[in-house]
């Protein structure tokens, strides 16, 4: 809430990705930025430019936007990462909202191990 509410929305992706790297990280919480995501497809595993925007923890997987509404297809996205990571829990937040409550959604993978 304290990057949205210092850099207001219309700000694109990258620089709300890195203060909220910065916020994090100050909190003593571990923050990686642009995990590669790999694609396991039958016995291949193929590096095909997936990324994740943010895990924090090694568990939380944070999907950033700065778009003019969420569609279902961005959630989507988030459920394919934190499936093909096994990860549980992840948020979809779009910064470029008047209240940033109104931008955050939260995802559940209940297939993860």
């Amino acid at each position: 809430m304290r990057v949205h509410t210092k850099l207001g929305p219309g700000l694109l992706e990258g620089a709300y990705e890195a203060c909220l790297a910065y916020e994090l990280t100050k909190r003593g919480l571990g923050v990686e930025q642009q995990v590669p995501m790999r694609l396991e497809y039958g016995a291949i595993t193929l590096d095909v430019g997936y990324r994740i925007d943010m895990l924090v923890a090694g568990q939380v997987v944070l999907e950033l936007k700065s778009v003019d509404r969420l569609t279902p297809l961005h959630g989507a996205q988030l459920l394919s990462y934190l499936r093909l990571g096994r990860y549980g829990l992840g948020f979809l937040i779009n910064f470029n909202t008047l209240h940033l409550r109104d931008g955050i959604k939260r995802i559940i993978n209940s297939h993860s191990s």
